[in-house]
């Protein structure tokens, strides 16, 4: 008893002590959270609007790709007032400050009446910002709802698509349940020459493909995610790979299809088909460049502000199974665009690979969303997508507006006859010919 007795007279003490602590710590968080927020201008302190806009306007300038200053937001604001509301209906002074743009803001603001106007006004100012930043049109004012688009659409997630539904299988129905509908489905189809019946073979082969294979089924049924990764061989020694899209689960669509494609001992050369791919998740060129070079490797850069800034390969790899591929072709065209140009530009650049196909779009962006503290809308809220970065090619020029251009152009007469200065393998020229001349398979 004694000895319990000390016990509890020894922890009393420390209980006490953790009580004055917390109390403490919360009086002093509930003091913080209870100070008043500073503004740097007065029109910020007593104008949501103007607090809107200015947040928009610190976060550009912060994160902005270009390096800007006080005078050039100022005056693109300026420019985007004059173009909301008219020249002629109000007027405009000067200004080359931040504290001169919250003042012309407030101007604006307390000449039209009514919430929903003056909520209308501050976001057609801010969407003609961001439109005219550079590169025109790349930078945009979000709502819930375009953010939550814009999430799926990163995510390949397609809300209004049911894999189950186009096929006429049952939700969650088993590989051989949907071969089944999709025969029967495929019967109703036979010997169709119109455009919309040729559209619906392609979409029920397209959720046969997925709703078949077991690691894409998966995938499907427990995160709505479509595929981007398809893969089968041409020929005895050639591995085609597509990548549709780049979404965050590419790099382990892309690591399976390797994987898989390492019980044929005769492959030998590898077809990656960037083709029509809109770009994605930047992190897909390191986590590609980490599969060929290994961990913390020098991948590419990106340009912000007026520096370069070197990305690096992520803490794992090399991917033994690509080791057996001994030539590699990658094909683009011009509708190959943001992190597809990248990783196309990057393979060819560590000679990975050799580029084949037409010059690529061109859209050398990184974006960013920042999503608004400051609220116009008890209903809304808002979001800047944000050019942060422009994407460097193998020759140290932005990938924006210049694109990447191929080793061998197939636009120019005769491109075949090129392959033999890059490759040795008969059947990959063979593969690379097959391939260029026709669409991208699924």
């Amino acid at each position: 008893m004694g000895i319990k007795f000390h016990k509890i007279l020894f922890v009393l003490p420390l209980f006490g002590l953790l009580a004055v602590a917390v109390w403490f710590n919360w009086h002093y968080l509930r003091k913080v959270s209870e100070a008043p927020t500073e503004y740097k201008t007065p029109q910020e302190a007593d104008n949501a609007y103007v607090r809107f806009e200015m947040e928009a306007y610190d976060t550009i300038l912060t994160n902005f790709w270009k390096q800007a200053t006080d005078t050039d937001m100022a005056t693109v604001y300026q420019l985007s007032l004059k173009q909301s509301v008219g020249t002629s209906s109000m007027v405009f002074f000067p200004t080359s400050s931040r504290a001169g743009t919250a003042s012309m803001l407030e101007y604006a603001f307390a000449r039209v009446s009514g919430p929903d106007a003056k909520k209308a006004l501050a976001t057609q100012v801010l969407q003609t910002v961001l439109y005219n930043l550079p590169p025109k049109g790349r930078s945009k004012l979000l709502t819930n709802g375009e953010q939550l688009q814009l999430k799926n659409t990163v995510e390949n997630v397609n809300p209004n698509n049911n894999l189950y539904k186009n096929i006429g299988a049952a939700p969650n129905a088993s590989p051989a349940q949907v071969q089944v509908a999709f025969s029967e489905k495929q019967k109703t189809l036979q010997g169709t020459t119109s455009i919309e019946g040729k559209a619906e073979l392609k979409k029920i082969a397209y959720a046969r493909e997925v709703l078949t294979n077991q690691n894409k089924k998966a995938q499907y049924d427990q995160t709505k995610v479509e595929p981007t990764v398809f893969s089968h061989a041409i020929g005895p020694h050639t591995l085609y790979v597509y990548v549709s899209k780049i979404a965050p689960t590419a790099i382990t669509e892309f690591i399976q299809a390797i994987q898989d494609a390492s019980s044929s001992p005769q492959l030998h050369s590898l077809i990656l088909d960037f083709r029509g791919n809109i770009g994605g998740d930047i992190t897909f060129t390191q986590n590609i460049m980490s599969l060929f070079l290994g961990p913390n490797e020098y991948a590419f850069d990106l340009y912000h502000q007026g520096a370069y800034v070197a990305q690096r390969t992520p803490n794992f790899g090399p991917l033994p199974a690509l080791l057996k591929y001994k030539e590699i072709a990658v094909l683009t065209d011009g509708m190959t665009q943001s992190t597809a140009e990248l990783t196309a530009s990057a393979l060819r650049r560590f000679h990975i690979a050799t580029n084949i196909g037409t010059k690529t779009r061109g859209w050398g962006s990184v974006e960013h969303e920042f999503v608004l503290k400051n609220s116009i809308d008890s209903k809304e809220k808002y979001a800047l997508l944000l050019v942060v970065d422009l994407t460097l090619g193998n020759n140290q020029q932005p990938i924006e507006q210049n694109g990447v251009v191929p080793d061998i152009d197939t636009s120019v007469a005769g491109w075949q006859n090129k392959l033999i200065n890059y490759f040795t393998s008969s059947s990959l020229m063979s593969a690379i010919i097959q391939s260029a001349t026709a669409p991208p398979v699924q």
